[in-house]
């Protein structure tokens, strides 16, 4: 049984591209697809001009970070960051950037620092390589260093000075933080320039603070070196802080592909409107009385003008009315707004979050701190015309989708 479906997605060049969904919805298994861990059984996979179906991992140009660190934990934050490099030997050259710290690499045609590197890795003399593993844990004046060796110690110390991990080169995996852990899985990635960052959920095992600081700095890492990235989550907020692009994938299907705000403020499926904002749409189940008129037994509404070509294929039929909590509002009493009782509330300083409940709705409301509410008072809410989402209750879709 295929566990992706129809999947049809372009990451442009430099492009930081996050792919978001429920736990099992398959955007870890696409991830591991692109970087080869797993056989496709159909389709084509491209990274550049190349298309990659079959190749090995290591011949992909991609560099995978994941969830669970992946270090070594018998070889100092160093030897994890060089290992990479050392195990491509002669592909090394065409993978290597310029060694200019926070320079975006040149095209590999283009650089003849990159062309030289290659050169000398692939005249390396036969005994260099064993002569460098046995003086390896000596100290650093005594190390034998090829032309090849030195050039991967100073790739290794400009990432380590990027991420801000050059005091720790010495140290074991076992003497490192969750989050310094992750920042050498990170350095690792880094040190063999690929020509695509692949991510999965790098940030689920650090705290709340931590995830946040990382966060950001995995950003602004990233739109420093240009690289294409392909980042795996389940975590919305990592979704729409971090993405150009954002895929939101479930059941094994891609729903819709937008940058953050269009996936806010258009969503294209009721799962996507659900999914996208916090706490989620409320959806109600309103009859349409064109042109632009929808009702509840508990209000009527008018919608702007902007309906009216939309809502006329469904005169007389059922449809589902979303509104986000933060587009309801206290309201005085008017057939347009609806009356209800407060069950719940959750006062976290700058704003409020409010469960109303009427005789057959269960509504979330996020309004200002200022108003005095109290669990068991009635209330009216407003519904934001501007901001109504009108959904097929068949096909699911919106109704502004063509």
């Amino acid at each position: 049984m295929a566990v992706l479906k129809r999947i049809n997605l372009t990451v442009k060049d430099g492009e930081f591209m996050v792919l978001v969904g429920p736990s099992g919805c398959g955007k870890s298994t696409l991830l591991r697809l692109i970087s080869g861990l797993e056989s496709i059984t159909g389709g084509n996979i491209w990274v550049g001009d190349r298309k990659v179906n079959h190749l090995p991992p290591k011949q992909r140009d991609t560099a995978m970070v994941f969830q669970s660190y992946a270090l070594y934990p018998h070889l100092t934050v160093y030897n994890n960051l060089a290992f990479g490099l050392r195990r491509m030997g002669a592909d090394l050259g065409q993978t290597m950037p310029e060694l200019a710290t926070g320079e975006k690499p040149l095209p590999v045609s283009d650089s003849a620092a990159n062309q030289e590197l290659e050169r000398l890795l692939l005249e390396s003399r036969w005994w260099e390589k064993p002569l460098v593993s046995l003086t390896r844990r000596l100290p650093p004046g005594l190390r034998y260093m090829s032309e090849a060796e030195r050039l991967i110690d100073e790739r290794v110390r400009a990432v380590a000075k990027m991420l801000q991990i050059d005091p720790w080169l010495n140290r074991y995996p076992r003497q490192l933080s969750g989050g310094q852990k992750q920042r050498v899985a990170l350095g690792r990635a880094m040190a063999r320039n690929p020509q695509v960052f692949l991510m999965d959920e790098p940030l689920s095992n650090l705290d709340a603070k931590l995830r946040l600081e990382t966060r950001a700095q995995i950003v602004n890492l990233q739109r420093q070196l240009g690289i294409t990235t392909i980042y795996v989550t389940h975590d919305q907020v990592e979704a729409m802080t971090m993405g150009h692009r954002i895929a939101v994938m479930n059941q094994g299907q891609i729903q819709q592909v937008a940058p953050p705000l269009d996936l806010y403020n258009r969503p294209a499926t009721l799962f996507v409107a659900e999914f996208i904002g916090s706490p989620a749409m409320n959806f109600i189940p309103v009859q349409v009385q064109a042109p632009y008129l929808v009702t509840h037994a508990e209000f009527r509404l008018a919608l702007l003008s902007d309906w009216d070509d939309r809502l006329h294929p469904y005169d007389g039929q059922t449809v589902l009315l979303g509104i986000r909590p933060e587009h309801l509002s206290l309201a005085l009493p008017a057939p347009k707004n609806i009356c209800g009782r407060v069950t719940h509330l959750e006062a976290l300083g700058s704003e409020t979050y409010l469960t109303v409940t009427t005789d057959s709705l269960c509504l979330q409301a996020k309004i200002p701190p200022d108003p005095v509410v109290r669990i068991g008072d009635q209330v009216w809410l407003a519904i934001a015309p501007e901001k109504v989402h009108l959904f097929d209750p068949v096909s699911e879709r919106s109704l502004m989708e063509p």
